[in-house]
C-alpha cells in the first residue's frame, strides 16, 4: 500500500471526505461528550477538513484552517476557510473562544510546536478541544487510511501520540486537561460495519479504542 504524505493524502481523499466513517463518528460523540459550547463563540477548528462541523456549529465567528487548499470549501455566510499550518496559525494571540483541532495531531511528528499555537489564538480561560487517532487502535494494526475516487486505497502518513505526550505538549504551552475520553467501538458505530458487509470485524474489534479525545482550559 502506498503511504502518501498529509498533503498529498487529503489531496487525494477530498472528493469523498465528508463520507462518515466509524472513526468520524466515534470522534463526533468524544467532542459531543465534552460539552464545550460553542454557540455564540468565537470558533477555530485547526485542521478542519471540509468545514462540515463548522457549518453546523452555531459559533458566532466560525474560522476553518486546513493544510491542503483542495479540501476547503468556499468561504460562506457564516464560516470563513484559510490554508494555513497548524504549526503557524495566522492569527492574533487570543482571538478564539474555542479552538478545535481534529484528527489532525497525528499527522504531526512533534506535538509542541502545533500546542503552542493552539493555545496562543486561544483566550485565558477558553477551550481547546484535540482528538487523535487512539494509540491502541494503531498498536492493534489499524492505520489511517482511504480509498480514492478511482478505488485505490492508500494511507496517510501518521505519527503515535499517547495521552501523556499530548498533556506534556500542552502544559507547556499553558494549557491544563479538563477531560480526557478513550472512544471505542461499540454498538453506537456497529451500522457502519454491517453496511460494509464485516459483522465479523465489528465482533472482533468491540471494545477497541479508536479516538483519543482531550479538554483543556488555557490557564493565565
Amino acid at each position: 500500500m502506498t503511504t502518501l504524505s498529509p498533503r498529498d493524502g487529503y489531496r487525494l481523499w477530498a472528493p469523498t471526505y465528508s463520507a462518515e466513517t466509524v472513526v468520524t463518528a466515534l470522534e463526533e460523540q468524544t467532542v459531543e461528550s465534552f460539552a464545550v459550547p460553542v454557540v455564540g463563540a468565537r470558533l477555530l477548528d485547526a485542521g478542519c477538513g471540509t468545514g462540515r462541523r463548522l457549518r453546523t456549529a452555531d459559533a458566532r465567528v466560525a474560522v476553518g484552517i486546513d493544510l491542503t487548499p483542495e479540501m476547503l470549501p468556499v468561504t460562506h455566510r457564516t464560516e470563513h476557510y484559510a490554508v494555513a499550518d497548524v504549526r503557524a496559525l495566522p492569527f492574533a494571540p487570543d482571538r478564539f473562544d474555542v479552538v478545535w483541532c481534529r484528527l489532525a495531531l497525528g499527522h504531526i511528528p512533534d506535538l509542541a510546536a502545533a500546542y503552542r499555537e493552539l493555545a496562543r489564538v486561544c483566550r485565558v480561560g477558553g477551550s481547546v478541544v484535540v482528538t487523535d487517532f487512539h494509540p491502541a487502535a494503531a498498536a492493534a494494526g489499524h492505520r489511517r487510511t482511504f480509498r480514492a475516487s478511482d478505488g485505490s486505497v492508500y494511507e496517510i502518513a501518521h505519527y503515535v501520540h499517547a495521552l501523556i505526550e499530548h498533556e506534556r505538549a500542552a502544559d507547556v504551552a499553558g494549557l491544563d486537561t479538563i477531560k480526557h475520553d478513550d472512544r471505542a467501538v461499540g454498538p453506537a458505530v456497529r451500522e457502519f460495519y454491517e453496511r460494509a458487509g464485516r459483522g465479523g470485524a465489528y465482533e472482533t474489534q468491540v471494545g477497541l479504542p479508536m479516538v483519543l479525545g482531550i479538554a483543556f482550559t488555557r490557564r493565565t
